[in-house]
């Protein structure tokens, strides 16, 4: 039997009100918040965090045969984005990483490919969703991730949830496009969109659920979700689903994450549904079925196991949400280059060496240290020749990625060059041993302070060149304390 294993969302750390629009501009905006990637991010580096969480999410990620990456906003084109996600998590070279990539179909369309393969395969999806000022792609957009682990169930790997089945629609019609190298989404005439959508949603629900053997009432819950944001409501009031929980907090607090979507949604609701079997207030056994509007209809049907109640989300969407902080809306243009503002008056960086990046894969990709074998000291970078000692060659490798520290001291540098200045360096010590200078992200200047806790995250760091430079930041350790409904 074929199912989910494992899962992680990944929702950035700021959010932009999107009443600021209007304040602004006098027109756009709306209710509700969205996530805005940092500007040391992109869709490789979400994707990077949202498959870090998946491992780390319970015990059923077993070695993965496979790495999939499905993204519409890819930082690459000729060159893979899924092997740069596959060097950060330190993955084996035996293990094949590749791209599905340029239409936000292509996120259920992996999963669902994944679903009916053989073997473990990690799926993760990833977006960046961009619009003009005041428009609604702006506004209703969101940035985020998710990393969903497909595999059989045996002896050795437990589902949370068992694939039912499922079914697919295509139709050519042009509802949304943008053409390679534009910056925004065009759309059709929105009734156009909704009529076709209504249609082949209906269809597929019909046909999926005589593929699984299911009534309507036998379903427990129905996610709806697409771009077209009318047609999902449609289809949502037609067929009876639900738009509750941790739906609507995605759609109020995060938006519309395109590609990664449908894994975000089914990933907090799997966390929600492992909440309430832990509580005892649901039982295992309930279907969820999973619906996608984009260039035709997917329905994916899942039952929950008993399986599900001792999985551990290392770190929930919910959480993540409620402790973002708000970015504001000429920042945001910024970041987006949708206003250009006055650049540091500094060289810009330059192009990183490729072949420097491969000999020190492991350390710049995977953040792995060297641990001598006869004091136990960790270098950082990796060195040859122990601190302690002297020993020569006589190392281990020390995997830091995962571990998290505390910061002995800290500068604020305005002079450096930055997108988004200032830049914060810091001084960490790590749990178990190992000192580095690192850079800071996802705060701001003024609210830290010596022995604060951080946590590792993979970041870009500079692009020259059409290179990207991607390496390791440190970002506080946030604990949730305000209890959303």
């Amino acid at each position: 039997m074929r199912g989910i294993l494992s899962a992680g969302g990944y929702v950035p750390y700021r959010r932009l009100d999107r009443s600021s629009v209007r304040d602004l501009f006098g027109v756009g905006g709306g209710r509700g918040t969205r996530s805005v990637s940092g500007y040391d991010e992109d869709t490789t580096t979400m994707g990077v965090e949202a498959a870090r969480l998946a491992i780390r999410s319970g015990s059923g990620c077993t070695p993965w045969d496979s790495l999939w990456f499905a993204t519409s906003q890819p930082p690459y084109l000729d060159k893979t984005n899924a092997a740069t996600i596959h060097a950060a998590l330190g993955l084996s070279t035996c293990v094949a990483a590749f791209d599905f990539g340029g239409a936000t179909r292509s996120g259920i369309g992996a999963l669902k490919a994944a679903l009916q393969s053989s073997g473990t395969i990690a799926v993760v999806s990833a977006d960046r969703r961009d619009g003009l000022p005041t428009s609604a792609d702006e506004v209703e957009g969101g940035d985020g991730a998710a990393g969903i682990v497909v595999g059989s169930a045996d002896d050795s790997t437990m589902l949370i949830a068992a694939y039912l089945g499922g079914s697919s629609a295509t139709d050519e019609f042009v509802d949304r496009w943008r053409a390679p190298g534009d910056r925004r989404s065009r759309v059709w005439e929105e009734r156009f969109g909704e009529t076709r959508y209504l249609s082949l949603g209906g269809d597929v629900w019909q046909r999926g659920l005589d593929e699984v053997g299911l009534a309507p009432e036998q379903v427990d819950q129905v996610l709806v979700t697409g771009m077209h944001a009318r047609a999902v409501r449609g289809l949502t009031k037609e067929i009876g689903a639900t738009s509750d929980g941790s739906v609507r907090l995605l759609s109020e607090q995060v938006g519309q994450t395109g590609t990664a979507h449908p894994s975000l949604v089914l990933t907090a609701v799997l966390e929600e549904e492992a909440a309430g079997q832990a509580a005892g207030e649901l039982s295992p056994g309930r279907v969820l079925a999973l619906i996608h509007l984009s260039d035709g209809a997917d329905v994916l049907f899942f039952r929950t196991t008993d399986k599900l109640a001792d999985w551990s989300p290392a770190r929930t969407i919910r959480d993540q949400v409620v402790t973002g902080a708000n970015l504001d809306y000429g920042t945001f243009l910024s970041w987006r280059e949708q206003v250009h503002v006055e650049p540091p008056r500094r060289p810009e960086p330059q192009r990183v060496s490729s072949s420097a990046a491969w000999r020190n894969q492991e350390w710049k990709f995977g953040f792995v240290g060297s641990r001598d074998r006869i004091s136990s000291a960790i270098h950082l970078p990796p060195a040859r020749i122990s601190m302690e000692g002297g020993a020569v060659d006589d190392m281990d490798p020390a995997p830091m990625a995962d571990c998290s520290g505390s910061i002995v001291t800290f500068t604020v540098d305005h002079m450096s060059y930055s997108p988004s200045p200032p830049i914060v360096f810091a001084v960490v010590d790590f749990d178990g041993g190992g000192r580095f200078p690192l850079e800071l992200t996802d705060l701001d200047a003024g609210t830290m302070a010596i022995g604060d806790r951080v946590e590792m995250t993979f970041r870009r760091l500079s692009s020259a060149d059409g290179i990207h430079n991607y390496f390791w930041k440190a970002a506080p350790v946030r604990v949730v304390t305000e209890v959303q409904p």
